[in-house]
Formats: C-alpha cells, sequence, structure tokens
C-alpha cells in the first residue's frame, strides 16, 4: 500500500469535497512530523491547515486534559473580558486552564502541576461531555 500525500493540492481538494459530500465538519490527520486539518466552514469554504508537528522537549511527556464532567466549556470566566490565548502557554501548577459552567456553577480547570499547554481541543462556548478532550499539555517527566 502506498503512502497518500496530504501536501498534494489534488488529494486534499479530493478529501475537502468528501467531508463536504459526506456533511462531516472536518478532519485531522496526524503522523509524525506533520499534521493536516481541515474545517468546513460553509458551502464552498474550508480552512485547510497542513503544519508540521510541533517537536517536544527532550524528556517531555505530553498529555490530553480530559471533561471531568459534562457542561459548557469556557477558555475565560464569563465575567472576564475575552481574550485570545496565544498557544504554546507555559503553565504554572495553579493555573486556571479554563472553566465548565453548568447552569450558574462554574468548576475551574487547573493544570495541577507546571507545564506547556500546545493546543486547545475545545471550542469555547461548546459543550462537552464527561471524558471529552479540551487541551493538550506537555508536562517535564
Amino acid at each position: 500500500m502506498s503512502s497518500i500525500d496530504f501536501g498534494d493540492p489534488a488529494t486534499i481538494a479530493l478529501l475537502t469535497q468528501a467531508l463536504t459530500d459526506a456533511g462531516v465538519d472536518g478532519l485531522e490527520i496526524s503522523r509524525p512530523g506533520a499534521q493536516l486539518r481541515i474545517v468546513i466552514l460553509g458551502e464552498g469554504e474550508a480552512r485547510i491547515s497542513p503544519t508540521e508537528a510541533a517537536q517536544r522537549a527532550p524528556g517531555s511527556v505530553q498529555t490530553v486534559v480530559k471533561a471531568p464532567m459534562a457542561g459548557r466549556f469556557c477558555v475565560e470566566h464569563p465575567a472576564a473580558s475575552a481574550a485570545l490565548q496565544n498557544l504554546p502557554r507555559s503553565l504554572s501548577d495553579t493555573d486556571i486552564l479554563g472553566f465548565i459552567g453548568v447552569g450558574d456553577v462554574l468548576l475551574p480547570l487547573r493544570a495541577g502541576r507546571p507545564g506547556v499547554m500546545t493546543r486547545q481541543l475545545a471550542a469555547p462556548g461548546a459543550l462537552v461531555g464527561y471524558g471529552d478532550p479540551l487541551f493538550e499539555i506537555e508536562f517535564p517527566s
């Protein structure tokens, strides 16, 4: 079986059309050294992000932070002014990564130990279920 070239514009166009035809919102393909993300925005529109995978620091461990309960995901406290978070971002053990909201109750999500947040996996305001991935964080081992 031959390897598919995800850098080929014809392949990306074919994948984008197949996603649109199937009514799928997007696709992400990761392999060592590369990543391709296609997000369908609307009729005839897509955002395509071919990127090289970020190199991890030697001796670090990548962890996915998952939702501890179902609710609405918030990156910032609703009373705070919304500011875009630049990634990667260094974290201390007391940093709040975001919140899970259920009604008027907000559960803060803490880093727990120093590390580097490399990706946010859930969209702000999205409904998330128990165990849904929210962030990728690299912790020193």
